[in-house]
């Protein structure tokens, strides 16, 4: 009888239904790290998390044909020029490396902090697709041990 790669099918479910739950949260967390704790650092790390634990319960198989990994490194290389970018419109716009040159907007409202909800988009994406690539990274360099 031949297994299939991952877990069991009660974990691959369980799976299916929070990973979109997980994601959802960390994209929470980033989009109000300005209003309330968490940001950029924590709603990445919870985006990695979710991407992780599709690893664990489906295999790296799945995943790779799932997540589109060459795309994921795409993305995560081009957040740090994303950065950048911001950070040297801040120079042209409002004389120092990452100024706030935008609209504040209203208090406590979404749009309420100027470059911080841009920045903590662009932090989140840079460590959420990192984290998981290291994991991946490192997943592959053990995989030939054994699954």
């Amino acid at each position: 009888m031949q297994q299939s790669e991952g877990m069991t099918i009660i974990v691959k479910t369980a799976t299916r239904i929070t990973v979109w739950i997980i994601l959802l949260y960390g994209i929470y967390i980033i989009f109000h790290g300005h209003l309330s704790p968490g940001g950029g650092f924590g709603g990445g790390v919870i985006i990695a998390l979710a991407f992780l634990n599709v690893m664990l319960a489906y295999g790296r198989k799945y995943t790779n044909n799932w997540l589109n990994i060459g795309f994921l490194q795409d993305v995560e290389a081009s957040s740090a020029l994303m950065f950048l970018v911001l950070g040297i419109l801040g120079i042209s716009l409002g004389g120092a490396f990452l100024a706030n040159f935008m609209y504040k907007g209203k208090l406590f409202d979404l749009i309420s902090s100027g470059t911080i909800l841009p920045l903590n988009i662009i932090i989140g994406i840079k460590v959420g697709m990192s984290l998981f690539l290291v994991v991946w990274a490192l997943a592959a360099t053990n995989s030939e041990k054994g699954d």
